[in-house]
């Protein structure tokens, strides 16, 4: 070992560096909650796709989500739901108070599912995520992304 260092001095060197690359990964973390609103509004949104886009069918379907998380259908916890993809279909304000049908033009995603594959013949659609709570009901307040719309080549 080099003269003048031993094992304490090593270890409090190391200590001392570990510190301080610490409080400069956080500092910035810190600051920046203090930005942040205290409750920041969720948002859904589709992330791959653009409104007006021409695509071919298989359509993947990538959902976003930011200031929520996802959970299962049937988990009822605090900040969360889970995806439905609304394809040429909208809610009303009455359905908003009713679960979302589950058909061909309303699909579940109750397993957390963050993406889809449609099969989609030629056409024009429009698609619209909707959060639903435990029961597929939509949140309140609604958590939807824009509607877009496609065209299937």
């Amino acid at each position: 070992m080099a003269k003048g260092l031993n094992t304490k001095s090593i270890g409090a060197a190391l200590a001392v560096a570990v510190g301080a690359s610490l409080s400069v990964i956080s500092g910035p973390a810190v600051a920046d909650h203090h930005k942040a609103s205290e409750n920041p509004v969720p948002r859904a949104y589709i992330v791959n796709l653009e409104d007006k886009q021409t695509v071919t069918s298989p359509v993947l379907v990538i959902f976003g989500l930011e200031n929520m998380g996802v959970a299962p259908a049937g988990v009822d916890k605090p900040g969360t739901g889970h995806h439905h993809l609304l394809i040429n279909a909208e809610l009303s304000d009455e359905d908003m108070a009713y679960s979302i049908p589950a058909d061909d033009q309303h699909k579940h995603f109750g397993g957390g599912q963050t993406q889809t594959t449609l099969d989609l013949e030629p056409g024009t659609y429009t698609l619209q995520l909707v959060m639903g709570d435990a029961n597929h009901v939509p949140l309140d307040p609604p958590v939807m992304s824009e509607k877009i719309t496609i065209t299937v080549k």
